[in-house]
């Protein structure tokens, strides 16, 4: 019973910045490179019972420089590369939209794209999950703002645009140095 009171936990994860290291409108899995310590925090969180769902802003597919089939491809070489650490991910939400740099149909104020909680609300439902008892940990304001918006605890990590981003957080958000110490400070219920 225990376990599938911890399964209505998650930890949401933003992707780039905050799992692999920041390159710009990253869709090749080729470039992709985890951030030290990764695959090992993303281990810990799945043996501690919570549910790992990785939530991402994806403007390139909105701005036309790779499609949704690309990113799609990417968190399978993802899914790939953590299956070697014997860690892995249990779903990946990404938000194709931008409202105003957006092309086609892509071009579109959503709910889905952070600040916006829109993917981790739907991540609730499809998994139900309790969002008071969730975390999110990103690298970016952005992150954050969401999951505070869904009733998660937010933790800005300082990898990726987190160094820069720190002084933008709002007091009481925990600021971690990696994904690592943020895992670690979730599991031993210091966040």
């Amino acid at each position: 019973m225990e376990q599938d009171e911890n399964f209505k936990r998650a930890v949401f994860l933003d992707r780039d910045g905050t799992i692999n290291v920041e390159k710009e409108y990253l869709h090749r899995p080729e470039e992709f490179e985890f951030i030290p310590g990764v695959p090992e925090a993303i281990r810990l969180l799945r043996t501690a019972g919570f549910r790992v769902i990785v939530v991402t802003n994806q403007s390139g597919v909105a701005r036309g420089y790779y499609g949704e089939q690309a990113v799609e491809a990417l968190h399978r070489h993802l899914d790939g590369e953590l299956a070697l650490h014997d860690a892995g991910v249990d779903a990946y939400y990404f938000c194709p939209h931008h409202p105003v740099e957006g092309v086609g149909e892509y071009r579109t104020a959503c709910d889905c794209r952070k600040p916006l909680p829109g993917m981790l609300v739907q991540a609730a439902r499809d998994f139900g999950l309790d969002l008071g008892r969730s975390f999110i940990v990103g690298d970016k304001l952005a992150d954050v703002e969401a999951g505070l918006a869904a009733g998660c605890r937010s933790i800005l990590v300082r990898t990726g645009y987190g160094e820069r981003e720190a002084g933008k957080v709002p007091e009481g958000v925990p600021v971690c140095d990696d994904l690592l110490a943020a895992a670690k400070a979730i599991v031993a219920g210091r966040v």
